[in-house]
């Protein structure tokens, strides 16, 4: 019997001949999450949005860290011609740096929110303490809160195509368990392109980690944005904006 096809997973804006950027979402929601970057970025970049496994329209299937960089790696080559600049917040800077270690052809360069915390250790409790959250409300229960979130924290534009991509907890939970235990500083050594490090100056737990991610990374530049927490695009979305097209005017003329 012939399988019905999956829904579209990502989505594609802007000029045809623009620079492509991927857009990788954090752990729970999906490519929605980045309205504000393709609305902002769309009339100059070619602009990707990309659901991760156990999110959105790949909900149904299981998160692992390789199939997600698996996924980025589809993506840029049937999406972005085989090479693209890939954003990625908090989960998705952890699956882009995977991916720029094992196909650093395929990343032309990294811009990294809210990723910058090794889920080692100590500082793996976080992320534990989240997924055992999600687990104890359940589904239902955390889907509702972060449906009042973000209805009560962000504008319509910004929360309305978050809500109607749906939340994700279950798929989220587990890609916080895929992170513990795993390295992610010697992974951004690995990449030799250049990289962009964003952090809200309100998400101390990521922003104290910065600098020794910057250290590991051979040609990088740090941003800080005022007022911003962890979800700094939807924070100060015309900030963030512009430190994306700040950093991709330094990358004209490269290869």
């Amino acid at each position: 019997m012939t399988q019905p096809p999956e829904p579209a997973s990502f989505d594609v804006a802007g000029p045809l001949d623009g620079d492509p950027i991927v857009f990788v979402h954090g752990t729970r929601l999906s490519r929605t999450s980045w309205s504000a970057q393709v609305d902002g970025l769309g009339d100059r970049y070619r602009v990707i949005a990309m659901d991760l496994p156990g999110h959105g329209a790949l909900s149904h299937r299981p998160f692992t860290l390789r199939a997600a960089a698996d996924e980025l790696e589809r993506v840029i080559v049937d999406a972005a011609g085989g090479r693209a600049v890939v954003t990625g917040l908090s989960l998705g800077g952890y699956v882009a740096m995977d991916l720029a270690a094992r196909r650093p052809e395929l990343v032309r360069a990294l811009i990294l929110s809210g990723a910058t915390q090794e889920p080692i250790g100590l500082r793996s409790r976080p992320y534990l303490v989240l997924a055992w959250v999600i687990d104890r409300l359940g589904r239902r229960g955390f889907d509702d809160l972060n449906r009042w979130f973000f209805r009560t924290r962000y504008p319509a534009a910004i929360a309305d195509p978050i809500l109607g991509g749906g939340f994700h907890s279950d798929g989220g939970s587990t890609a916080l368990r895929a992170l513990v235990g795993e390295r992610f500083a010697p992974r951004l050594a690995a990449y030799p392109g250049p990289v962009l490090i964003i952090n809200g100056d309100l998400d101390v737990l990521f922003r104290l980690g910065a600098r020794g991610f910057a250290r590991s990374a051979r040609d990088v530049r740090r941003v800080r944005i005022r007022g911003a927490t962890h979800l700094a695009n939807l924070d100060r979305p015309e900030v963030f904006n512009e430190a994306v097209r700040r950093f991709m005017r330094t990358l004209e003329g490269r290869p």
